[in-house]
């Protein structure tokens, strides 16, 4: 069983920075591929960026240039750095953490940007 301890959304004006942090409980963390998805109202679930056990990224394209995804294994955390906000991007942030053919996801935290 996979816990997860998600922190930093809020609410922020269009063009600031916000980070947020993913920790994950138990052993499994280091080879796990994390990633970063976000659900706005009456829209499905996106991802948003992903990073590999082996440090590879990816993004999705409304993002690039934007966001930067990068994870601590020596501390069992992902980091989302959040920078040039738009308020499309309002949404509520997932964490997950995918081991082969099972995924484990976090609660989630509010991202609002205001105009």
């Amino acid at each position: 069983q996979v816990q997860f301890v998600e922190s930093g959304g809020g609410l922020v004006q269009a063009g600031g920075s916000l980070r947020l942090s993913c920790a994950a409980s138990g052993s499994i963390f280091s080879r796990a591929a994390m990633g970063w998805y976000r659900q706005a109202p009456g829209k499905q679930r996106e991802l948003v960026a992903a990073v590999t056990s082996g440090g590879s990224t990816n993004y999705a394209d409304s993002v690039k240039g934007r966001f930067t995804i990068s994870r601590d294994n020596r501390k069992n955390s992902v980091l989302l750095q959040m920078n040039s906000l738009k308020p499309e991007d309002t949404a509520v942030y997932y964490c997950k953490a995918g081991i082969g053919l099972v995924d484990y996801w976090g609660q989630g935290t509010q991202v609002t940007v205001s105009s």
